[in-house]
């Protein structure tokens, strides 16, 4: 299977987890598929009352220059360590 069939697919199956994840994955995850879909952050960092906000907009910020195939590859093996965990 591809890596994009995997990444499709790790986007279902997380979706099937029947506990919520740390925050700390969830920022993870959604600093990944980012990552892998949009490549580096160059958006605004959002102001100083969007805490939510700055917080996910640091997460992505953190994994500037890595390859999107990169991050497709670890936003697949978190969601299997997520489905192991919380599944």
């Amino acid at each position: 299977m591809s890596i994009d069939n995997q990444f499709a697919q790790a986007q279902v199956d997380v979706k099937t987890l029947t506990k919520r994840p740390t925050d700390a994955q969830l920022l993870d995850l959604y600093a990944l598929f980012k990552q892998a879909t949009d490549g580096d952050n160059d958006t605004k960092k959002p102001g100083m009352f969007d805490i939510k906000g700055q917080f996910k907009w640091n997460a992505w910020k953190n994994k500037a220059g890595m390859s999107k195939d990169a991050a497709k590859q670890k936003y697949i093996d978190l969601v299997s360590e997520l489905l192991k965990a919380y599944a």
